[in-house]
């Protein structure tokens, strides 16, 4: 705490340092700070007798030619519902400063950073999921030549107010073939490929993983995982292609099973005026990437997989969300959208625009290995036996085995998710404008939450926006899904209605309407004054899970009264 104390007076005195030379060396402070706040009624679900609780941040960051820096001050002693046990604390767990030349950076303390697509290595923030997986370390950047960037990094993750103790290094090299041939530029081609690698040095002893009384795994103190891609693009055109792999890396994932780990990825786009087309795919197989291997939840995790599914924001569209399956799916994701015309027999007056998007994500293929025996002291040793049956005094099969063979372009273990939608936007006359929806989803609850089997269910939304006058809107919401499964149908109605500059009044009910007949009523009353924002609102949320980008976290009901403020400077 000396360190971080020491830290934020030297950035609080560096403004006052630079002001006899601010023409020539300017330094800008900028900042933030978020606070959500709920005062529950009632019971708790979680158990929790708090009588006030709240998320709150505050973030300090300095910009100069040469030197920046910044910190995070964090108050999360009682933090809302539905956040892991070790969430819970309060002090500075970010802190950086940056030192930078022409070609070169270097970065100590928190570091936030993605190689590729993060299939290896993404570090980030994410609040409403109680995310914060940055590594406290060291980073270095340079631009040797043209067209050429180099990042090489080293640290112990974070793990909300400690740090795991492994350390993660890593090194991503991109090469930019465009800024070395005049005649791509010229002809608008861009062509970069890339590489990155990833190590896990995590000691053996810290986990004693048992497999009988007698026996323990052993374990691999390093792993190490790399990245391949290319990226194309000409004109309207873009492909990605991109492959990683890991080594054996046992955890507690994948049942500390000794198989190695893949991703595959393709994906092409094309996109000009009023028409755009988004196709790709990708295979995951084992790729479960933890700084600590008996972790679980939404902590520790190196790399990131993105789920190839939308992220849904209306309430009932995203009732069912779907959340990235590290053990192995094939995903595969279209999107189609076209504007029609002003004047033209579908577009109307003002234009129409049109969406389609088609998500599917099923299970790989998993043939289980033959059940050999092996030896007590192959176990102890780690070896896994692939050899014929013998008589050895050990039968085993699981942990400590390579657990499973997988053919590459077989399918297995089902549908895990699958969604059609379709979005309208269009507006209809000068003072009104409307975006419909319609969506057919497969749910499969087993896989995601663990057990509720497959849910089919359609749902209906209208979005509809009225301007009053130049400062007043009303805009509207009626959503309706419909189930034979789990809770049956629901149903969602909002009204929100906006004084510009300062003022939102908002009203809205989610209702079971098929099987608990349950009322989730919430009103918010929002006021804006310049870079400051309040809201002050009472509701009941209903239990579910809070997802982005694949990644969920559960959220029991609650119930009270809420109150947010936002500030940036």
């Amino acid at each position: 705490m000396k360190k971080i104390f020491l830290f934020a007076v030297l950035l609080a005195a560096v403004p006052a340092l630079a002001q006899n030379d601010s023409t020539s060396h300017p330094v800008t402070i900028s900042g933030s700070i978020q606070s959500d706040m709920l005062v529950p009624t009632g019971k708790q679900a979680d158990g929790s007798h708090e009588d006030f609780r709240t998320n709150t941040y505050a973030d300090l960051s300095m910009q100069s030619q040469y030197v920046d820096a910044g910190l995070r001050f964090e108050y999360l002693e009682h933090p809302l519902p539905g956040f892991e046990k070790d969430f819970k604390g309060w002090g500075v767990p970010f802190f950086y400063i940056k030192g930078k030349l022409k070609n070169a950076e270097l970065t100590l303390g928190n570091i936030y950073d993605q190689f590729g697509s993060g299939f290896i290595f993404r570090t980030y923030e994410e609040r409403s999921l109680g995310i914060d997986n940055s590594i406290l370390g060291g980073r270095l950047v340079v631009k040797p030549f043209n067209g050429v960037r180099i990042k090489a990094l080293s640290g112990k993750q974070r793990r909300y107010w400690a740090h795991n103790n492994s350390w993660v290094s890593g090194a991503d090299m991109e090469l930019s073939l465009d800024e070395w041939f005049r005649s791509f530029r010229e002809s608008g081609t861009y062509l970069t490929f890339g590489a990155s690698w990833v190590n896990k040095h995590e000691k053996a002893s810290d986990d004693q993983i048992m497999v009988d009384a007698a026996n323990k795994l052993n374990l691999p103190e390093n792993v190490n995982a790399w990245d391949a891609r290319a990226n194309f693009q000409k004109g309207p055109f873009n492909i990605l292609a991109e492959y990683a792999r890991k080594t054996q890396d046992p955890s507690f994932d994948n049942g500390y099973i000794y198989r190695k780990g893949y991703v595959a990825m393709l994906s092409g786009s094309y996109s000009r005026k009023g028409m755009s087309v988004l196709l790709q795919a990708k295979r995951s197989d084992n790729f479960s990437f933890r700084s600590r291997r008996s972790m679980t939840g939404t902590s520790s995790m190196i790399n990131h997989l993105p789920a190839f599914t939308e992220d849904q924001t209306y309430a009932l569209a995203a009732l069912y969300p779907y959340a990235t399956h590290p053990a192995g799916e094939w995903a595969y994701q279209a999107q189609f959208g076209y504007t029609f015309k002003r004047h033209t027999a579908l577009g109307g007056k003002y234009g129409t625009q049109l969406k389609i998007n088609f998500s599917h994500v099923h299970g790989i293929d998993q043939s289980a290995h033959p059940l050999y025996k092996v030896s007590a002291q192959q176990l102890t040793d780690g070896v896994i036996y692939t050899g014929a049956p013998t008589t050895s005094v050990t039968a085993y099969y699981g942990a400590g085995s390579d657990g499973y063979g997988s053919s590459f372009w077989k399918w297995g273990g089902g549908t895990y998710y699958q969604d059609i939608d379709v979005q309208i936007d269009k507006r209809v006359t000068r003072d009104f404008k409307m975006h419909l929806m319609y969506m057919n989803q497969i749910y499969n609850k087993t896989i995601v939450e663990g057990e509720g089997g497959t849910i089919r269910s359609n749902i209906f939304i209208a979005d509809l926006m009225f301007n009053l006058s130049r400062q007043t809107r009303l805009r509207t919401e009626l959503q309706y899904l419909t189930t034979p499964d789990d809770d049956h149908d629901w149903a969602f109605a909002l009204a929100e209605l906006s004084l510009a500059p300062h003022w939102m009044f908002t009203v809205s009910d989610e209702y079971n309407c098929g099987r608990t007949n349950a009322h989730y009523w919430q009103t918010y009353v929002t006021y804006n004054l310049g870079a400051h924002r309040f809201q002050l609102g009472w509701g009941r949320t209903r239990a579910g899970y809070n997802c982005s980008g694949g990644v969920c976290r559960y959220v029991p009901e609650s119930k009270g009264f809420t109150l947010s403020y936002n500030y940036n400077f």
